[in-house]
């Protein structure tokens, strides 16, 4: 009798120290150290350094442009209106793109413009466009064209440990810290110093890593996003480890003391 009393108190012992040893490594595991969550922790470093590098979008295949001609002979200016309806316009998109209307680049970086045909755009900017169009306009049809050019199928995409969105970029100008923020900021299970873009170049597709946590990241030539970037916030490991069959430390505890019982009630 003794020694069967003896044998428990043993076995209670031995299990509560199990249990101690399983809580404090489980306390560990699940705490992020300021490295995890702060960003920008070496912001001491930004005095010293240059601004990032201004970003200018360059108009690329398969975007949709609005081109907006005015004259104050709104009567001249007709022709070279796209149709906004989508219905007729040479070389305009509309339902087929998004709900967004306007000329679309094709695979040869054409547009089909009204009454001038097609205009080579791929690889230029809205501004260097817009010059172009109002010389020739201005040379041949309109004295006083003004030309006002926009990519409305600029977005970005945001997925991940945030809250996931398409991002609409109207000024076609964002940052990475801007498009995370604008999804919803990054949760407590998602890694900040490891965040992927990816970005197709000439048919290609490329990636960057960047960290949210060091100011290095205002150097990165992806600190601005391109249209049709792909942001990904990667979990971090107590995230993965979550969706396995123990999905939490309090679960794994749960399982310890179930089994600590049944133990000592039929040991007795």
């Amino acid at each position: 009798m003794i020694r069967n009393i003896f044998s428990q108190l043993k076995s209670i012992k031995l299990f509560s120290k199990l249990l101690l040893f399983i809580l404090s490594a489980s306390m560990v595991t699940s705490c992020s150290t300021r490295k995890d969550i702060v960003y920008f922790e070496d912001y001491e470093r930004l005095p010293n350094m240059a601004a990032p590098e201004d970003f200018v979008a360059k108009i690329e295949v398969n975007d949709v442009l609005r081109i907006d001609v005015s004259s104050l002979d709104e009567e001249l200016a007709a022709p070279f209106q796209q149709n906004l309806s989508g219905q007729s316009s040479g070389g305009s998109a509309s339902s087929r793109n998004g709900g967004n209307s306007g000329y679309l680049v094709n695979s040869n970086g054409n547009i089909n413009f009204p009454v001038l045909g097609e205009i080579y755009v791929e690889g230029k900017s809205r501004e260097e466009l817009e010059e172009e169009l109002t010389t020739v306009l201005r040379e041949k049809y309109l004295k006083d064209a003004v030309v006002r050019v926009r990519i409305v199928n600029f977005k970005v995409t945001v997925m991940g440990e945030t809250g996931s969105s398409v991002i609409d970029v109207l000024d076609e100008r964002i940052s990475v810290p801007q498009a995370i923020a604008m999804s919803g900021d990054i949760t407590y299970d998602g890694k900040r110093d490891n965040i992927l873009v990816i970005r197709q170049v000439d048919n290609q597709l490329n990636y960057e890593t960047l960290d949210l946590t060091s100011v290095d990241i205002f150097q990165n030539p992806y600190y601005y996003l391109k249209q049709n970037d792909i942001v990904y916030v990667e979990p971090t490991y107590r995230k993965v480890k979550s969706a396995g069959f123990i999905t939490s430390w309090e679960g794994l505890v749960s399982i310890v003391t179930t089994a600590f019982s049944l133990i000592v009630l039929f040991s007795r």
